[in-house]
């Protein structure tokens, strides 16, 4: 049995060609000090907006739900959307929705081929669609309020 566990512990230690690789761990891991690539950023704001626009779904449809059950509903449906506060979400749910429509368009180039995937393209295409996302955001929040 003990060889068994030595065995394995030997086995786990090594790397798929066979050489022993040494587990390296951070003594003091800083967050504050990581700084991510902006393919990196592109990627995780990709996936946040995502969830953002999946969430922004439920509230819609309520708010929808709401402006189609009666006269008295629509009403309240037009007071709760003139509020600053659901005019900041809107705002934010069209901003998520463009970020994530402009950074599928990007990686659907790239998996088509249409762009190169090298670290140059992908941190030039990332800052293109940053500066797409920023015009569109600030046309969502003309259109908002």
């Amino acid at each position: 049995m003990a060889f068994h566990l030595q065995a394995r512990r030997k086995q786990n230690k090594k790397s798929c060609v066979g050489k022993t690789v040494k587990k390296q761990r951070p003594v003091n891991l800083d967050l504050t000090t990581i700084r991510f690539p902006v393919t990196a950023i592109s990627s995780i704001l990709h996936r946040v907006s995502g969830v953002i626009s999946f969430v922004a779904v439920g509230i819609l449809l309520w708010l929808l739900g709401l402006s189609l059950s009666s006269p008295e509903g629509f009403l309240q449906a037009s007071a709760v959307m003139n509020s600053f506060f659901a005019k900041f979400i809107m705002w934010g749910i069209l901003t998520a929705l463009a970020w994530h429509t402009v950074g599928g368009i990007r990686h659907m180039l790239m998996d088509f081929g249409y762009l190169a995937e090298t670290q140059r393209v992908g941190n030039s295409s990332a800052h293109i669609c940053f500066g797409i996302t920023i015009v569109l955001s600030i046309l969502a929040g003309v259109l908002v309020w």
